[in-house]
């Protein structure tokens, strides 16, 4: 089992440009099934990851 910490004390750390992340931006992708949401860094621009959310008849 993996164990979850919360730290209030540490900011993280972009994995591209290696600047503390205090501020991610996003952007939201609409598509026909659903919407997408890319999360970047508000420094370098690089991308941080994304998230799928569906339309709400496909639970």
């Amino acid at each position: 089992m993996l164990d979850l910490e919360k730290r209030d004390d540490l900011d993280p750390v972009c994995p591209h440009c290696g600047d503390t992340l205090r501020k991610v931006h996003y952007r939201e992708l609409k598509e026909f099934f659903g919407r997408r949401t890319v999360y970047f860094c508000s420094t370098c621009q690089k991308t941080l990851g994304f998230s799928h959310r569906k339309g709400f008849w496909m639970g």
